[in-house]
């Protein structure tokens, strides 16, 4: 498509009402119901959620620069939130479902949010849990209107530890339901209807609109403020670059957490381009595909990969093709996969089938893209050229180093972590090491903090290890370790459904030696792809698993590595015993 008329530089709520008038009676999304049907929310719904929230934190003192928090699972009125804080000039904060009691509490007081939307029986107990470590925040807002905060409080109180609960007056003078809040919005957009637009309309574009929490493998996790800038110029340069696979008015299915950049962007590409957007959830996503039969679908690996299957059990070409369009509903023409790399195969077999998957490169201070395949310029083996915008080049120790309107100005209150993660000259320091190919593709070769250097002086890069085990469905987690050592081990944490489906009823240690000899297929597998320096000699089972709750995973589900050597240090350790 000819994405001209979309090129202009706006923030996000903008191009809803922008487009208003066109779009008001069509459906923007499409949200699943209890008895397996689907719900349409229209445009005209969707903005008038957005109007009446901005005007009611209008009115509970939400100032420009000030900062809104979002703790909840996907669902409309989580978008409708996110844009009506941009909209009322503020920044938007998103919290991790999985985020847990603490984790919140740092995320809500550090970012200094005034006002926190919340979600779900299970994330109001973690709000109410933290409500004395959040005396800042003015309002909570209840998406759902069936949620009882004081009769939610009242069951915490039965439990052992009661401290930092509210007391039910100050829960009474916080907490408002979503009906409430749109319903003083209603009146106080009635009472002054110029008020929005002349909000909306005078929000800087050079000032933040966006700030997200990145899931560091260390410590807290740091305060990334986007400006409207920084975004906008980055899904410019993306549109360029996807014109010709994209198209208006196109259907979607969005199950991609909007609370990670690669979902939110998603949705706010919907809202440019005029998608009708279904909403799933990671269970029934791969069910609604067949049903939805969307032209867009933007994943994970686990889920292409997962979709891949049957195909790849098929010999011929013909059947492959029938396959993949029978799991994706047939009519997919703009195919993005983000979060980690795709293995290489499984993009060719797509290809094979007419499907060309797009993968790209990028961090969240980076808004978050910097590179991207792209339908007149693609490699497999590489995640693209950088974009229109950006600027790259490799550091002495190969450390990808960027520039460009897209790059965020510094972390929120840490001026010691910014300092770090720029050169003297103002280049971003991804902290990832990469090469160039001689036509100008990049391609990742590790996290540069995480490379290993083993006793004989060999790099050896952890990463690029552990993602050999991806398609094998028996490893859940592999953690690579061995530096200062003279070979390389690895610690192993299984799949238990994965497992029982391989190992049958053995029972005791027939059992064992089954999974034994699973995981040593598995790993000689890899081995054999990996340079003598890079094998792993060595592994050993772990019993206890890696969790968010005890740290040792990221918000997203990343293993944090420093954390998994030091709780598991004795058991890795014990791999080099004689």
């Amino acid at each position: 498509m000819d994405v001209t008329p979309f090129l202009e530089l706006k923030t996000a709520p903008q191009w809803v009402f922008d487009a208003l008038e066109e779009r008001r009676t069509r459906a923007r999304f499409m949200v699943p119901t209890a008895d397996g049907d689907w719900r349409a929310v229209t445009w005209g719904g969707f903005a008038d959620q957005i109007r009446h929230l901005a005007c009611y934190l209008a009115t509970v003192g939400l100032s420009a620069g000030d900062r809104g928090a979002i703790y909840a699972p996907n669902r409309v009125e989580w978008l409708s939130a996110a844009y009506a804080i941009q909209a009322a000039g503020g920044v938007m904060v998103p919290v991790y479902p999985a985020s847990t009691t603490g984790q919140l509490a740092y995320v809500v007081e550090h970012s200094d949010a005034k006002v926190l939307f919340v979600d779900t029986l299970p994330l109001l107990q973690n709000v109410l849990r933290a409500f004395g470590s959040m005396g800042q925040v003015a309002r909570v807002v209840l998406l759902s209107d069936d949620l009882d905060a004081v009769a939610t409080l009242k069951q915490l109180r039965g439990e052992s530890d009661k401290s930092g609960l509210p007391t039910v007056g100050e829960v009474s003078d916080k907490v408002v339901h979503l009906a409430a809040a749109l319903a003083q919005g209603k009146a106080q957009d009635e009472e002054d209807p110029k008020a929005f637009d002349a909000r909306l309309a005078a929000t800087d574009i050079d000032e933040p609109g966006l700030m997200l929490y990145t899931s560091g493998t260390t410590g807290n996790p740091k305060g990334v403020p986007l400006t409207h800038r920084n975004i906008g110029v980055n899904g410019l340069d993306w549109l360029r670059c996807n014109g010709p696979l994209l198209q208006e008015n196109a259907v979607d299915l969005l199950w991609l957490p909007m609370s990670h950049i690669f979902g939110f962007g998603a949705a706010s590409l919907g809202n440019t381009l005029g998608f009708t957007t279904y909403l799933s959830d990671p269970r029934s996503v791969l069910g609604h595909l067949p049903e939805v039969k969307p032209n867009v679908f933007m994943s994970v690996p686990a889920y292409w990969e997962k979709l891949a299957q049957p195909a790849f059990a098929e010999a011929d070409a013909q059947t492959r093709r029938r396959k993949l369009h029978e799991v994706t509903g047939g009519r997919l023409h703009f195919c993005l996969s983000g979060g980690a790399g795709l293995k290489q195969e499984v993009k060719e077999l797509y290809y094979g089938a007419g499907l060309l998957i797009i993968e790209g490169y990028g961090l969240t201070e980076c808004s978050p893209t910097l590179t991207l395949n792209r339908p007149d310029a693609f490699r497999f083996d590489t995640v693209g050229k950088p974009l229109p915008s950006v600027e790259l080049k490799l550091a002495e120790d190969g450390e990808i180093l960027a520039k460009g309107e897209n790059v965020f100005g510094g972390y929120h209150k840490n001026p010691e972590a910014t300092a770090e993660c720029f050169t003297e000259d103002g280049w971003f320091k991804t902290g990832d090491v990469g090469r160039f190919t001689d036509d100008g593709f990049l391609q990742i070769i590790d996290r540069k903090k995480e490379i290993l250097v083993t006793a004989g002086g060999k790099n050896v890069a952890p990463g690029n290890i552990e993602r050999g085990f991806a398609d094998d469905p028996i490893f859940e987690h592999v953690v690579v370790y061995g530096d200062g050592k003279k070979f390389v081990t690895a610690g192993v944490w299984l799949n238990a459904e994965a497992v029982d489906e391989r190992v049958g009823e053995l029972e005791g240690e027939a059992r064992n030696a089954r999974i034994d000899e699973l995981v040593t297929i598995g790993i000689d597998r890899v081995n054999g792809n990996l340079a003598r320096f890079e094998q792993i000699k060595k592994f050993l089972i772990m019993d206890t698993p890696l969790t968010i709750a005890r740290g040792l995973l990221t918000s997203t589900l990343k293993v944090r590595r420093k954390k998994v050597y030091e709780t598991f240090r004795s058991e890795l350790e014990s791999l080099y015993e004689t």
